[in-house]
């Protein structure tokens, strides 16, 4: 049995949670990295170092705050710059727009960029997937990118995972790679897939979950002797739908499963309510379809524009759900945007969802203040 003199070496040395990368400390529960020494000699007798916080998420599915802010991570990311690596850009396919880091090339210098859409399982399969790859770099394009090549993946159920690592190994020559991206686009599911298509484990290594910003620090995988896949922290965007939610809210949010478009015929003045998350309004144009792109749980309600604000009060938190009445107060007001589209376009509630509107029309998206609504080339 390992001795407590001998763990506290280990510690000096900067032993590291396996599940989130925080160095592991024993004396302030308040701060990142923190498990109880008792908890911590029964994790050597296991052989599996987690931290408090990751031992609570992954076995009770509970999250604890820590004192870390997005410039935290960035600082974190900065130093990828620096080094001769290529960097494996994870996206979320369902969420893009909210998948996007702003100045992108600060982070990642002169090295190769590899673009993987992740969570493609979740897109109708009637979308091909070569007309998913070229939307995404033209969208890659449209904020700067230039990927070398362009992958597809689902880290839930490992579809696509040893392309992937063929297109690593065709890029990477030699060097150590980065994985980065925002919070919640499945960077370490994916790269627990990784694990288990090389080693042939099927345990989950790195903790996961749908709360943001669950790695707090990198986390290093050897490819071999030389070289690592390096885990690093999600940059949090605080503009997310997830970030304004409770726990039982986010299963709303981010689909698991492939989404079941919903395609409404409405008539000019007439409104969809995506739970009490989000509003729509068809505000002018001829009677068409208006198809919707949520989570298939997510209620949508459909009522008329002049009555939307007193149907919206009335019943939020209750036929309009989620959140429910408990937790309204705590999602900030619905605010609103209004476009005029000239083609066929979808109108983005970042990390919620899209509505796809034909051109020539005038429509409003509503979401919480500080959640981004956009308008984009239709996707579909």
């Amino acid at each position: 049995m390992i001795s407590e003199e001998t763990v506290r070496q280990y510690i000096d040395e900067g032993l590291r949670c396996i599940g989130c990368g925080a160095l592991i400390q024993t004396d302030n529960k308040d701060e990142i990295g923190y498990t109880p020494m008792s908890a911590l000699l029964k994790s050597f007798e296991n052989d599996e170092v987690f931290c408090q916080r990751c031992f609570r998420l992954r076995h009770y599915n509970e999250i604890q705050p820590v004192n870390l802010t997005d410039d935290d991570f960035r600082r974190l990311l900065e130093q990828i710059a620096d080094t001769d690596s290529l960097v494996v850009y994870v996206m979320d396919v369902f969420d893009f727009s909210g998948s996007l880091i702003p100045g992108l090339h600060r982070f990642v210098g002169n090295n190769d960029v590899l673009l993987v859409g992740n969570k493609v399982d979740v897109l109708p399969r009637s979308l091909k997937r070569t007309k998913i790859k070229d939307w995404m770099r033209q969208q890659a394009n449209i904020a700067g990118l230039r990927p070398i090549d362009i992958a597809l993946t689902s880290g839930k159920n490992g579809d696509a995972i040893a392309n992937l690592l063929d297109l690593i190994a065709k890029y990477r020559k030699g060097r150590s790679v980065y994985v980065v991206g925002v919070t919640n686009v499945g960077k370490s599911t994916l790269i627990n897939q990784i694990i288990k298509e090389v080693t042939g484990d099927r345990t989950d290594v790195i903790t996961t979950s749908r709360f943001p910003g669950t790695t707090l620090d990198r986390i290093e995988i050897p490819l071999d002797d030389d070289s690592n896949i390096i885990d690093t922290p999600g940059i949090i965007h605080q503009d997310q739908m997830a970030h304004y939610l409770g726990v039982k809210d986010l299963k709303y949010v981010s689909p698991q499963k492939e989404i079941k478009p919903k395609t409404f015929q409405l008539n000019a003045e007439q409104t969809l309510f995506m739970g009490a998350l989000a509003r729509f309004d068809y505000i002018q144009g001829d009677r068409t379809g208006i198809t919707a792109y949520f989570e298939n749980n997510l209620l949508i309600h459909r009522t008329k524009l002049a009555n939307a604000d007193a149907f919206y009060n009335k019943h939020a938190g209750e036929l309009l759900v989620p959140p429910t009445t408990e937790n309204l107060d705590k999602l900030p007001p619905l605010q609103r945007h209004e476009f005029k589209t000239t083609e066929k376009t979808d109108i983005v509630i970042d990390g919620l969802g899209w509505l796809t509107v034909p051109a020539n029309t005038v429509v409003a998206g509503w979401a919480p203040k500080g959640v981004s609504v956009l308008t984009r080339r239709a996707m579909i």
